[in-house]
């Protein structure tokens, strides 16, 4: 299968050999000790993968990005093909990170040949080929089979006593099921692997997990364990000298901040994280410049957030919804008309989907206004949001409200469905 810009493996490798030969031929002219080795070029393609590492857990993409293709230039078919497929992972991960999008697809399917043709090779079919399937499966956005060969994944490595593959595997079964909106599948899964973790100590992987915990928590509306993971996460990265998780990990933050009403507060997260990371982390910066606009107006009156059923008022901070769905509705349908008028005939048709019947739908409608206004409307004073005229109801026109921008983690397109956070 032939990639999106026609870029097979062979090709690949002759372009990786043309653009390290003078370099690598100076090391090995000035650095004798790699001449006496064994497998001198398998043994520098070692090296620069660990600097690669370095510099990628650094969040220096650019080097990072360097190292692993001269790292890759060095790995020898079928011998080093998982290390292959690692490096294809890494790198996967800048391209989306920075934005590539071709660059990005070009490795997806150099992945998926490699997948297939090891496959074939490979006679058994172990623990970590199953975990490659699901991350090509992943990277194309079918969750659900990814799912299903990570869980394979996570039988065979218990049976071949993998322990860092089973703990890998079972954060990519939860983040997977995460990507589904699997919330509770994907919690499951988290605890299981936070007991395990107990044991090994694999710090990024317990930053990540403590991270996708934030998430997890944050869209189950449980925004102060989803803060207390971040917090962990922050922690943990900071003892290994990790950085590259640190910019996401703001965002969370401030996403919760957000959706608690303390918008000030989210909006210094935003504009920290947007000063602090460096331009290579291109999809993070979107994300962060689309909560920056999102939050920065102090004018606001009411900031309307219909996904997580809250309202914040100017005055009266977060309002809950969430056991209100009509009142929610009848304020969401005169908020996005400022200034139209609803009349009971609108107002039975919208909210209800009925026919206006004065002896069923008067009463219900004077009383839903009634305890919108209660909810909404600052204590004293004439009423500001809802005004009652002589053609119906009408959301004032002058007052400023905001409509919460949805899927605040997403609203930028993931290239390969992967994060930058999720291990190789």
């Amino acid at each position: 299968m032939e990639t999106v810009n026609n870029t097979t493996e062979q090709e690949l490798r002759e372009q990786l050999q043309e653009r390290f030969m003078a370099r690598t031929s100076l090391l090995e002219e000035t650095d004798k000790t790699y001449v006496d080795l064994g497998d001198t070029e398998r043994t520098l393609g070692q090296g620069f993968y660990r600097l690669a590492k370095v510099y990628y857990d650094k969040a220096d993409l650019a080097n990072a990005e360097d190292y692993f293709l001269r790292a890759l230039d060095k790995t020898i078919y079928p011998k080093d093909a998982f290390a292959m497929l690692k490096i294809y992972g890494f790198l996967i991960r800048i391209y989306s990170e920075s934005l590539q999008e071709s660059e990005a697809d070009r490795f997806i399917d150099l992945a998926e040949n490699l997948v297939e043709r090891f496959g074939k090779d490979l006679g058994s079919l172990n623990a970590e080929y199953f975990y490659n399937v699901g991350m090509i499966f992943n990277y194309k956005g079918d969750f659900e089979n990814a799912i299903e060969h990570f869980k394979l994944s996570y039988q065979k490595a218990q049976t071949e006593n993998e322990p860092e593959l089973i703990a890998k595997a079972l954060f990519s079964i939860s983040n997977a099921c995460f990507k589904a909106e699997k919330y509770t599948e994907s919690l499951n899964n988290l605890d299981q692997l936070k007991q395990l973790l107990n044991i090994l100590k694999k710090g990024f992987l317990k930053g990540s997990m403590h991270m996708l915990y934030g998430n997890l928590y944050r869209e189950m509306g449980k925004l102060n364990e989803a803060t207390e993971n971040y917090d962990i996460a922050i922690t943990l990265l900071q003892q290994k000298n990790c950085w590259n998780l640190f910019g996401y990990i703001l965002l969370g933050k401030g996403i919760v901040l957000k959706k608690m009403g303390e918008f000030n507060q989210a909006l210094t997260l935003f504009k920290l994280g947007l000063n602090s990371i460096n331009h290579d982390y291109g999809r993070l910066r979107e994300l962060f410049k689309n909560q920056v606009a999102d939050v920065n107006d102090s004018s606001v009156d009411l900031y309307l957030d219909r996904h997580n059923r809250v309202i914040h008022e100017k005055t009266l901070g977060t309002i809950d919804f969430k056991h209100r769905f009509v009142l929610l509705e009848i304020l969401f349908l005169v908020a996005k008309n400022p200034g139209d008028s609803f009349n009971k005939e609108d107002l039975a048709k919208s909210i209800w989907k009925d026919e206006y019947n004065p002896l069923i739908h008067d009463k219900l409608i004077y009383t839903s206004i009634s305890r919108l206004r209660k909810l909404i409307e600052p204590k004293g004073g004439n009423r500001k949001y809802i005004l009652r005229g002589k053609d119906g109801y009408t959301f004032n026109p002058r007052v400023n409200a905001r409509f919460h921008k949805e899927d605040d983690s997403t609203s930028n397109k993931i290239i390969g469905n992967i994060e930058i956070s999720s291990p190789v």
